[in-house]
């Protein structure tokens, strides 16, 4: 037996997004180390499938699903397969994300900001909808969405990000209260400025040196996957972040 097969997470089956990179992929490493088989979402093949060369390199297992997010028939089928294969999910990452432009409210291309919240938004609806079922038959289902600082502050120009994050903000919180009296338990995380692509993105003349990278967030990520877990409906904010943490989200 690996070392990866009796972790804290051992036997648990994790759906993350945006796996390909980013915090998508250090969460995957870091729950395959601790023994979940990790189910991992992105457009990206090629990307896939290097973070599953570095899951098979510790010990660890993953089922690769080439998706677009946005593709809500396609979140339909990859439920069916998970409750074919497993019969239940026991983690879910909502973690993929786009920051869109930064851009005057009134100064949007339609197409970008109708993007962005179909990304940032709508697909972890439809990924509500298709896995609380199996959430439901996990002993201990642990929900996790991605959220960030700009969906609690006013920022010229963040409108579209801004404006999605604090949608998957109230979304999320609705959704924790609604299973608060299951096994269920949902959470908001907010790791704070990261070393990643949609950091460069926003902040093209950063120093990356200064930014924490994304796997300084895998053990709060491993904790809020745990069976152990009891919080539901919280804001909790990773070691990056500037806010308040944890704070109530429902």
């Amino acid at each position: 037996m690996t070392e990866a097969a009796v972790g804290r997470l051992a036997g648990r089956v994790a759906l993350i997004t945006g796996a390909s990179r980013g915090l998508g992929a250090a969460a995957a490493l870091a729950y395959a180390a601790e023994g979940a088989h990790c189910v991992l979402v992105a457009r990206t093949v090629g990307g896939l499938e290097e973070v599953d060369d570095r899951i098979k390199a510790i010990g660890g297992s993953a089922t690769l699903v080439p998706l677009d997010i946005t593709d809500g028939p396609g979140i339909d089928r990859l439920g069916q397969a998970l409750f074919d294969r497993f019969g239940r999910l026991d983690v879910l990452l909502g973690n993929a994300a786009i920051l869109g432009t930064l851009s005057p409210m009134g100064h949007f291309e339609p197409k970008v900001f109708e993007q962005v919240m179909a990304v940032n938004v709508t697909a972890n609806w439809r990924l509500i909808r298709s896995m609380d079922p199996l959430l439901r038959r996990s002993d201990a289902g642990r929900a996790i969405f991605v959220t960030s600082g700009a969906s609690r502050r006013i920022i010229p120009y963040w409108g579209a990000y801004a404006t999605s994050k604090a949608a998957l903000d109230m979304m999320i919180g609705i959704y924790a209260a609604e299973v608060a009296h299951t096994q269920v338990k949902v959470n908001l995380f907010n790791p704070g400025p990261m070393r990643t692509f949609m950091r460069r993105e926003a902040f093209p003349g950063e120093d990356e040196a200064q930014q924490i990278p994304p796997e300084a967030h895998g053990e709060s990520l491993i904790q809020l996957a745990m069976p152990s877990c009891t919080m539901n409906g919280q804001w909790v904010a990773g070691d990056a972040a500037l806010e308040q943490r944890p704070s109530s989200i429902s």
